[in-house]
């Protein structure tokens, strides 16, 4: 039986880095993204953890948004062939000063941090984005909340600039002690 999920995988393009690859979505990523959405320390800037449910549902959307022509890459390892977590492109569904926007955002596990994958996954898929995207306004966005600083440093790596002028309340989580966004920009 095949690891392919049942969509199209030629929707989702292939992008090899020095270490990574960005892929099309296999059902056998899908314990490790769940077990990923359930970490409180991955979740520690979101508001809640994921169950293995809600993470099945959020992998059903990002294959589902493939079919405007960009979203969120599957993440694995090249000298392990280990799945990693997502990086990719995704348009937020709330109105603000900045939107309507494309966001590039990534979500690793606790193994890959620090050294340096978010960065090159994200700059691989704004690269790929360049030659492949119509970006609202010419530029890509970012945000987290005021203390991911760890997301914050890969922001700055890709060269995005913030603004505390830019900064939000984010509108679908009004009741959330960490509201409170940092938006990141980068022209292109």
């Amino acid at each position: 039986m095949s690891d392919a999920l049942s969509h199209d995988s030629g929707d989702t393009p292939t992008i090899e880095t020095g270490r990574l690859q960005l892929r099309a979505w296999r059902d056998g990523d899908r314990p490790h993204f769940a077990r990923l959405n359930a970490d409180p320390e991955v979740m520690r800037h979101f508001p809640a953890a994921l169950t293995a449910l809600e993470s099945d549902e959020m992998v059903e959307r990002i294959i589902a948004s493939w079919a405007r022509g960009f979203g969120l890459w599957a993440v694995e390892r090249l000298d392990n062939h280990e799945f990693i977590g997502y990086v990719g492109f995704s348009q937020p569904r709330f109105e603000a000063q900045f939107t309507p926007c494309v966001e590039i955002g990534w979500r690793l596990a606790p193994a890959s941090w620090g050294q340096g994958f978010a960065t090159e996954g994200a700059r691989a898929a704004v690269d790929w984005g360049r030659q492949n995207m119509d970006f609202p306004r010419n530029e890509v966005v970012s945000f987290t909340t005021l203390g991911n600083v760890a997301s914050r440093r890969v922001m700055e790596k890709l060269g995005m600039t913030h603004s505390p002028m830019d900064d939000f309340d984010h509108p679908l989580l009004p009741d959330w002690q960490y509201r409170r966004h940092v938006l990141y920009r980068l022209a292109l």
